[in-house]
């Protein structure tokens, strides 16, 4: 009996091993323990269910435990679906026993379910703000995971969790209704830390990568970085003004291009509010088109088509908080050749420091105010350095273009937002004009005064642009309320081709502006003297009286008379409210052509004078004129000019560039004198012995534009009372005799 015993419990013993060993190796599959799952996962929560077939159970006892494992599960809350592949947990038979929460930690593998319902499921255990808007971004995608979850003993989920695995195809919605499509990416989640690797997206038809990007979770925000790369392609404005839309509204940019490497960080607190801002970027761009003002570009550079190219540009981007810096280097297009252009901008604090060279070698250059130009041919570069600071001026610390021994230097130049010149620090030039002339002249700034010095300068440009130019108000249009007096000593200024003045010392004063006073000496080479005064008297009279022993320098720079020699020149001016009344003398100087007047002798067949006209010229002994001006309006009251060959009276008025219309009488100078000093004898002169014979001389009239001029010439046989008493007067007051010619 005792040896039966032994063999039952023998065998029993070899069952209970063979059972323990199948169920620790193989386990059984069994829906016994469906009922105890699902009220275990509903105690976790109460609106999670599971719905599964069979469970496998695999004994454990090292650990006192089963382990289940069940495949295809659904979990199921709030009418959405959680699709898993399998779910495996180890049970505690301690706990079974006791009636306690037995499940330690849950391992999960799901199939591909949509991001929102993964989203909400996470919501149902774990609620959170950002939970809640990251549902409200995210329009579509799959994901599938494998989920390691602890329980605490109350049945809670424990923080140590674990959870890796894939997104593909999500899209986010942005509050600006820009999108991100088509991401997919590798994720690695941990208690406080989120990794996301492999990541790939596409944003306005830009293609990005991100190898890695790291969340850290600080408890009470995220510290977030990683590394973000484009793909090289093409990008509109719409996509830049997304960014910076205020600084690229009123700019064109077209035919962008270019690919970056991006490595940044900044800190998100529970509230999405970003800060300490850090990115470091490295940008190839490979072309971009800028459109810039073509009118101002071309007052230097005249062969633009109104857009910069920009092409091959290596750029250094860091952005930190309150701080940027661009720093690149690369080829410019202006016209037909590229160029190497080098920067380096950085913003700090609401300053912006800037430091641009540019290599002008094939670039054409034309100062025409100073006479320089540079061909395609010989190489010069630009270096411009200088800063902004928010809502004040800008200041060009230094402006340097150099050429060849030529040298163009401004430093320290203060604009107004309306680029006007607040002040200037120093100006130095020192080159060789298109005249081969040349020029060296400084202007410093001595507190609120300035000087001007020069060994030697060519004005001749500067001179033509102040008495032909289209601007009005002089050299204190370029400047914002100046307030200065400016001293100038020149030993050597040209102002015409072989005209100069020697020892040309001036000294100016504007206020609120406005020129006040002005004195200037100097003395031509034939040692005349030339004098300029202007004074601003006590009724805000502007008086201006100009005196040249020479008129020759100053008439030839009116193009339409040609020829003139000796004379010298006397103006007197008087400007109020914008209106000046001026009164012009020229004395004792000759003519040998002006155009208009030539062709006035040739339709009153007075062509001998015409021929003296264009040949030896003709002398005068006195011209004056008394004319107004307003705005571009010129009235003529009256010009007078008398000589041993003719005489002339006219008026009108000049339109600016628009309009010429003048009347007037020319009489040769041999009738004045017969009707002066013959009027016994007062029909013969007028009738002559023919019919036809005996005219005084001729009126006329010029009208049209500047450029067409048209030009009608009436024979005269009686002059008019004013022309008469006019001759007259400048007889009686020059005490000349005048004799009958026989």
């Amino acid at each position: 009996m005792l040896r039966i015993l032994i063999k039952f419990s023998l065998s029993l013993v070899i069952l209970l091993g063979l059972l323990i060993g199948y169920l620790s190796f193989f386990g059984i599959e069994t829906n016994s323990f469906n009922k105890l799952i699902q009220e275990e996962v509903s105690k976790s929560n109460e609106n999670v269910n599971a719905k599964l077939e069979k469970v496998k159970i695999l004994l454990n006892l090292s650990r006192f435990s089963i382990n289940l494992q069940a495949s295809d599960v659904d979990l199921l809350f709030e009418n959405k679906i959680v699709k898993l592949r399998n779910i495996s947990t180890n049970y505690s038979l301690k706990s079974f026993i006791n009636r306690e929460f037995g499940i330690k930690n849950v391992f999960i593998s799901t199939k591909d379910n949509n991001l929102s319902d993964i989203i909400n499921f996470i919501r149902v255990y774990k609620n959170s703000a950002q939970l809640i808007i990251l549902d409200k971004i995210l329009s579509k995608g799959l994901i599938n995971a494998n989920l390691e979850i602890n329980f605490k003993d109350d049945g809670k989920i424990d923080e140590n969790y674990k959870i890796e695995g894939k997104i593909k195809g999500a899209e986010i919605n942005l509050f600006n209704r820009n999108n991100i499509s088509k991401i997919d990416l590798d994720f690695d989640i941990q208690k406080k830390i989120y990794l996301f690797k492999n990541t790939k997206a596409e944003f306005k038809e830009i293609k990005l990568s991100a190898p890695d990007i790291k969340i850290t979770d600080r408890e009470k925000s995220f510290f977030v970085e990683g590394n973000i790369k484009s793909q090289t392609d093409e990008i509109n404005k719409q996509i830049l003004s997304i960014f910076a839309k205020k600084t690229l509204e009123n700019l064109d940019i077209k035919n962008l291009k270019l690919s970056s490497e991006n490595n940044f960080s900044f800190i998100i607190n529970k509230k999405f509010k970003i800060s300490d801002f850090l990115i470091k970027s490295k940008i190839n761009l490979e072309n971009a088109d800028i459109k810039i003002n073509s009118e101002k570009i071309n007052k230097i550079h005249t062969k633009n088509d109104g857009y910069i190219n920009f092409k091959d540009h290596k750029i250094q981007l860091d952005i930190g908080e309150n701080k940027i810096l661009i720093k690149g280097e690369g080829k410019y297009l202006l016209d037909k050749e590229n160029e190497k252009i080098s920067y380096v901008v950085s913003n700090l604090n609401e300053k912006l420091d800037f430091s641009i060279k540019l290599d002008l070698n094939k670039k054409y250059i034309n100062l025409k105010i100073l006479d320089y130009e540079k061909d395609e041919t010989t190489d010069a570069s630009l270096l411009i350095e200088g800063e902004y600071k928010k809502n004040k001026n800008l200041n060009f610390k230094k402006i340097l273009l150099t050429q060849s021994k030529n040298n163009f230097l401004i430093n320290d130049l203060n604009l107004t937002k309306d680029f006007k010149i607040d002040y200037i620090s120093l100006v130095d030039l020192d080159f060789v004009n298109n005249s081969k002339k040349i020029n060296k002249i400084v202007l410093k700034k001595n507190k609120k005064n300035y000087q001007i010095k020069s060994k030697i300068f060519d004005s001749s440009n500067l001179l033509e642009e102040i008495l032909f130019g289209k601007d009005e108000g002089g050299i204190s249009r370029f400047f914002y309320n100046l307030n200065a007096g400016i001293k100038i000593e020149l030993d050597k200024v040209f102002i015409g081709d072989s005209d100069f003045i020697k020892n040309l010392n001036s000294e100016i004063r504007f206020k609120k502006n406005k020129l006040i006073n002005l004195d200037l000496s100097g003395t031509f080479i034939n040692n005349k003297k030339i004098n300029l005064t202007i004074r601003t008297n006590q009724n805000k009279e502007k008086i201006t009286t100009l005196f040249s022993g020479n008129a020759k320098p100053l008439v030839k720079k009116y193009k339409f008379i040609k020829g003139f020699e000796e004379g010298s020149l006397d103006f007197y001016s008087i400007k109020k409210n914008n209106i000046s009344n001026s009164k012009l003398k020229i004395v004792n100087f000759k003519l040998k052509e002006v155009p208009a007047l030539t062709k006035i002798l040739t339709l009153a067949s007075l062509q001998g004078i015409a021929d003296l006209l264009t040949g030896e010229g003709i002398r005068f002994d006195e011209f004056e004129m008394d004319f107004s001006s307003k705005k571009n309006l010129m009235t003529i009251n009256e010009i007078y000019s008398i000589g041993p060959a003719i005489s002339l009276m006219m008026e009108g008025y000049v339109q600016g560039k628009d309009l010429v219309s003048l009347k007037g009488t020319l009489v040769p100078a041999t009738t004045l004198n017969k009707f002066v000093g013959s009027i016994p004898v007062l029909g013969k002169i007028l009738v002559g012995k023919k019919t036809g014979e005996g005219v005084f001389g001729v009126s006329f009239k010029i009208k049209g534009p500047p450029k067409n001029l048209k030009t009608t010439v009436n024979p005269i046989k009686t002059l008019t009372p004013r022309f008469i008493t006019r001759t007259l007067e400048k007889i009686k007051k020059d005490g000349v005799e005048v004799k009958s010619t026989p």
